[in-house]
């Protein structure tokens, strides 16, 4: 008995000695309750505003693409504009151009043309100036002068572009001779100029006054 009541005096002791468990605290329980409902739904939440940031850049992108778009139409119908617009001031250089050089042309043409008239009236005059002068005394000084004359007459008609038609010796040309007589001549050949009547002239490769001329057979 006496070893008995000494075994549990010495549990007793040592129950004394070892603390006891604190028992947890209600209140610490709860905080760590709420801290973890409120992580829990901040994680909960965070996928959602994330979601509504995706949705709200493809929005922003959406509204981008429609403006760039709306440029690049405009962009292009300006383009197009601007195509139309060069096209027709092409054309119209074009046309600007042809118009010059055919008014040009036409221009040379009349002034062509007015001269040969003039030429061709002035030729009568040269012919009486070369009957005159074939007909003139030799030693005459009247007719030195008019020699003179004659031949300043010519050297301008030169300078003038204007050319006589050469004929004696010469094929017979429809475009420059005008026959006038034809005759059998053994000694020449066929369609060749043995006389010449009356001169004819050129201007500026142009016949003024076509030659009068003997044809041989």
């Amino acid at each position: 008995m006496a070893e008995e009541n000494k075994m549990t005096q010495d549990a007793e002791e040592v129950k004394e000695e070892v603390p006891a468990e604190e028992a947890p605290d209600t209140e610490s329980v709860e905080e760590t309750c709420e801290a973890a409902s409120e992580e829990t739904e901040e994680e909960a939440g965070e996928p959602a505003e994330e979601e509504t940031e995706t949705a709200e850049e493809s929005q922003e992108e959406t509204q981008k693409k429609s403006i760039f778009g709306k440029k690049k139409d405009k962009k292009d119908k300006k383009d197009t504009k601007i195509e139309e617009l060069t096209d027709r001031l092409q054309r119209t250089m074009a046309e600007f151009d042809n118009f010059r050089k055919r008014t040009e042309k036409e221009k040379a043409s009349m002034y062509v043309i007015g001269a040969k008239e003039i030429i061709e009236k002035m030729l009568p005059v040269v012919d009486n100036f070369e009957r005159g002068l074939a007909n003139a005394p030799e030693g005459d000084p009247f007719a030195e002068g008019i020699q003179m004359i004659y031949k300043q007459l010519m050297t301008t008609f030169d300078e003038m572009g204007v050319k006589v038609i050469e004929t004696v010796g010469q094929q017979f040309d429809p475009n420059l001779h005008n026959a006038v007589m034809h005759v059998d001549d053994p000694e020449q050949e066929d369609n060749v100029i043995v006389e010449e009547f009356q001169k004819g002239y050129t201007y500026k490769d142009f016949v003024v006054r076509h030659s009068m001329v003997k044809v041989a057979n």
